[in-house]
């Protein structure tokens, strides 16, 4: 399939990095997800954290219940990892498949990551009976050391971080998530088997002027910061690449306008309303609409040993740009939505 394609069908996608908050918030998104994606691997931050497999099941309860009675959509729990945690608990809940993953936030390193981890070679320990059960563990990559710049977080976080890891406990399945950087898209693809990585919509098209060029834009403040465009067209070539390593996690985050546009505003991108049709936007630009459905659709489950899902989506491109809302209500506050600054063709049909 070339770029000239005006309509795609693909298996159902799935996203695997997903923020659905909690409480008036949880119940405005989640629909916007379900209209399109079968799973969800659902991030642990909230307040307090998912520590533990019963608040896991407690969070599943609530967005099962926050679920439009029409709609199917699974989500996948994950457990916040602490240097407290309980490594029993942790495999007993994924043995029971009542989670799927483990979250590691380096601490302070994002929205409500206070409670992460400040020594990794502390849960060591816990790391290795997850390895040996087979438990994956997802990565926020990024160091919090004060002294390094925030747009080498990433890189020094692999050098620092992750390479000892990965040689401490070589036989943990590791998803590194929201890949900024050249250098992370580079140590993934010529890593050993047993790491794969996420890529955002938002990080395909945007680098770090859309968020300083012209004034502050806070709705294109996102932790990870975008980076330079040598980064972001690196991220393109990923996604788009075929190679079965990267996939698709939005890292979908919803704040009120009131804790973007502020003195200190929250990081957090919201695009799952719109993102199979960004996604579409790009992938067709680059010539590899046919990937489209391993990147959003089939890579993921593989790495995670789960089933590819069998119902279908179709993508149809549209002669007029198809229009999106600018923001949505939610009982917490407006939200805004992703605006990719072009027009946007394409759109998922309502079969």
């Amino acid at each position: 399939m070339g770029p000239s394609m005006s309509e795609i069908t693909l298996r159902r996608p799935d996203d695997w990095h997903l923020h659905l908050r909690d409480g008036d918030m949880l119940e405005a998104v989640l629909p916007y997800t379900a209209a399109h994606f079968a799973r969800a691997i659902v991030m642990p931050n909230l307040v307090p954290p998912v520590t533990d497999t019963a608040a896991a099941q407690a969070y599943r309860d609530r967005i099962l219940r926050a679920l439009p009675e029409a709609m199917e959509f699974t989500p996948l729990m994950t457990l916040y990892l602490t240097e407290d945690t309980n490594a029993d608990d942790v495999v007993a809940g994924f043995r029971d498949d009542l989670i799927t993953a483990v979250k590691l936030y380096p601490a302070g390193a994002t929205t409500n990551s206070h409670s992460g981890v400040r020594n990794v070679e502390a849960v060591y320990p816990v790391l290795e009976k997850m390895a040996a059960a087979g438990v994956p563990l997802c990565i926020h990559g990024e160091v919090t050391d004060p002294e390094v710049d925030i747009f080498d977080r990433e890189a020094v976080f692999i050098d620092r971080v992750l390479r000892p890891l990965r040689s401490a406990v070589p036989g943990l399945k590791i998803i590194l998530e929201h890949l900024t950087t050249r250098d992370a898209v580079d140590y993934i693809r010529e890593a050993d088997d047993g790491i794969a990585a996420t890529i955002t919509t938002h990080h395909l098209i945007i680098n770090r002027n859309a968020i300083l060029v012209g004034g502050i834009k806070p709705h294109y403040y996102c932790m990870p910061v975008a980076k330079r465009e040598t980064h972001r067209l690196a991220l393109r070539q990923a996604a788009t690449s075929g190679n079965p390593r990267y996939f698709l996690g939005t890292d979908s985050a919803p704040h009120p306008d009131s804790e973007k546009e502020s003195a200190c505003g929250c990081a957090g991108v919201f695009s799952a309303i719109n993102t199979m049709a960004c996604l579409a936007h790009v992938f067709e630009q680059e010539g590899a609409l046919d990937r489209l459905e391993g990147f959003a659709s089939l890579h993921g489950p593989a790495f995670y040993g789960l089933p590819a899902n069998d119902d279908t989506i179709r993508l149809v491109r549209r002669d007029a740009p198809v229009a999106f809302p600018d923001r949505i209500e939610t009982g917490s506050g407006t939200v805004t939505v992703f605006d990719p600054m072009f027009p946007i063709h394409w759109d998922v049909a309502e079969d």
